[in-house]
């Protein structure tokens, strides 16, 4: 668990705290960072121990959102608090039935979980690439389970970038974020930019990198990561041979009046990509010379 990030509740742990203590058990065995460990607490009709610290019940448990632990300061008192932001935007960290969350921009969900974890989703997707000893350019970060499952791969470097802070900081309390704990010395092989990819593309090297992983958000909310001078510049850093996987989504053509897949698949084999559609992305290998 990230230090910053003390226990982390959701309404399936908080409603396990109250039966238990309900029940009049002394302790009770649950996890405080969302299914990455196990760990025992200490139940009180006032509160709970756990890590040498009491902690209380909270008054309100909300479903679909998760909730950390905030030290009092000079302007308030501790207590929990919803992970989530507003700024520009709603942004929010919720949890999943498998553990690892995903999170929302103003309702938006970000990651997919209808059927499937978003971390697994992630490691069969970067496995499409394969990660080792690669040098990889991850241009959209959001919650880095991409860039963990890189590192996991054993992947020679991994290039970050994440435009919005408040997702940040959203990973910094999110225990299935790379980090040191869970992944020995990530932080030698892992670069995370808090810069916009459409900025940034232009100031990298010709073929400096071996693969790529670009997972934007949905077209009608960040177009120009799906633009053919975004495309043409993914081929100019991306080495010959390199591998691209891009994730689409799958939008209705009927309700959404748009064929996203195959309009992203021409325009890469504009920028000089032979492309193949698998399952809710494209895999893309550069091969022209740009």
């Amino acid at each position: 668990m990230s230090a910053a990030a003390g226990p982390l509740l959701t309404l399936k742990v908080h409603e396990a705290l109250l039966a238990a203590r309900g029940a009049g058990a002394a302790t009770l065995s649950c996890s405080l960072d969302l299914d990455r460990s196990t760990t025992t607490v200490e139940l009180r009709a006032d509160g709970w121990l756990w890590d040498g610290r009491q902690f209380p019940y909270l008054a309100s448990c909300k479903d679909r959102t998760i909730y950390y632990w905030l030290a009092a300061d000079a302007d308030r008192d501790a207590g929990f608090e919803p992970v989530s932001r507003f700024t520009s935007s709603l942004i929010k960290l919720v949890p999943t039935p498998w553990g690892p969350p995903t999170f929302e921009i103003n309702g938006i969900k970000m990651l997919p979980t209808a059927s499937v974890s978003p971390y697994a989703d992630a490691e069969r997707k970067v496995g499409l690439i394969a990660p080792r000893g690669k040098l990889i350019l991850d241009t959209c970060g959001g919650l880095g389970y991409f860039a963990a499952w890189c590192l996991r791969g054993q992947a020679a470097h991994v290039y970050s970038y994440e435009s919005n802070p408040d997702v940040v900081w959203l990973r910094s309390l999110n225990p299935w974020s790379p980090d040191n704990r869970w992944l020995p010395n990530s932080a030698a092989a892992l670069t995370l930019a808090t810069a916009d990819i459409c900025q940034q593309i232009v100031t990298l090297q010709p073929e400096s990198v071996d693969a790529i992983l670009h997972d934007p958000p949905r077209f009608g909310i960040a177009g120009e990561l799906y633009s053919q001078v975004f495309y043409d510049q993914l081929a100019r850093v991306l080495k010959r041979r390199g591998k691209l996987f891009h994730y689409t989504g799958s939008p209705n053509k009927l309700t959404s009046g748009r064929d996203v897949p195959n309009e992203v698949a021409t325009r890469l084999r504009r920028a000089g990509f032979s492309t193949q559609i698998n399952g809710d992305g494209i895999v893309a290998v550069k091969t022209a010379t740009v």
